[in-house]
């Protein structure tokens, strides 16, 4: 991909469905999936993951999704089709994020190597979405940490949640600067140092050390927007597709 002056234009927020969780003592947790659309100054777009595939049942215990919308229906809402996708970064293997990568043969795919090799090693935790993220038609470019990938997109190594989670940082002209945290702070509340890891996370410490991390970025670089993975919250406040950030 030529990078020349290309740069991020428009940033949209895929927002695949919403559920109500339950966290006991008659408590409920507001939860959304989503997936991100940028497209580039010169008409190209770049997917940040993909959702959760059709063909992988609920987990126990788990209340159904609604508002159901996945990826290749946002895209045709804006007129787009799977060879449209110039590039589909992803995040991580997790069955929520890489359920529909298949559909995207023509792109090219951008991963932390940590997180492909330990996928690919077998890990029963990427085993559900293994069809779809390691289909043999993809191709893959593997990074060691923090990489510019063109002007204007910056991914940044995040482990903890997993090895080899990576979240994005995007600078959009209007906008400024926007942070997409993806799994490594999946609500607000949990962007603070000393947070507690969830049982859905693989390493406090360096779930905290990655959180410190986009913390100091925040600060550092005047973050305008962070947006976290999962907060439903959050997500009822944002601008979601077919309206976009620019």
């Amino acid at each position: 991909m030529t990078t020349g002056s290309v740069t991020p234009s428009r940033l949209y927020l895929f927002q695949l469905s919403t559920s109500t969780v339950p966290v006991g003592a008659g408590r409920t947790l507001s939860m959304v999936s989503g997936c991100y659309l940028v497209e580039l100054s010169d008409g190209r777009h770049i997917l940040i993951d993909s959702g959760m595939p059709a063909d992988v049942p609920l987990s126990p215990g788990m209340p159904p999704a609604e508002d159901a919308k996945n990826v290749l229906e946002h895209l045709d809402a804006l007129g787009l089709r799977p060879e449209d996708i110039s590039i589909v970064i992803a995040t991580h293997f997790d069955v929520d994020h890489a359920g529909y990568h298949d559909a995207f043969p023509q792109a090219e795919f951008i991963v932390q190597r940590t997180h492909y090799e330990l996928a690919r090693s077998g890990h029963p935790r990427f085993a559900q979405a293994r069809s779809h993220w390691d289909h043999p038609a993809l191709r893959y470019r593997l990074l060691d940490g923090d990489t510019e990938l063109l002007p204007g997109i910056t991914l940044i190594e995040t482990s903890g949640h997993t090895t080899g989670h990576q979240s994005v940082l995007l600078r959009l002209p209007q906008t400024g600067l926007v942070l997409l945290a993806v799994d490594a702070v999946v609500m607000q509340r949990l962007l603070t140092p000393e947070r507690t890891a969830w049982p859905t996370d693989e390493d406090q410490e360096q779930l905290r050390a990655s959180t410190r991390k986009l913390l100091d970025i925040v600060e550092r670089e005047h973050v305008t927007l962070t947006i976290f993975g999962h907060d439903g919250e959050q997500w009822r406040t944002l601008k979601k597709s077919p309206a976009y950030y620019d």
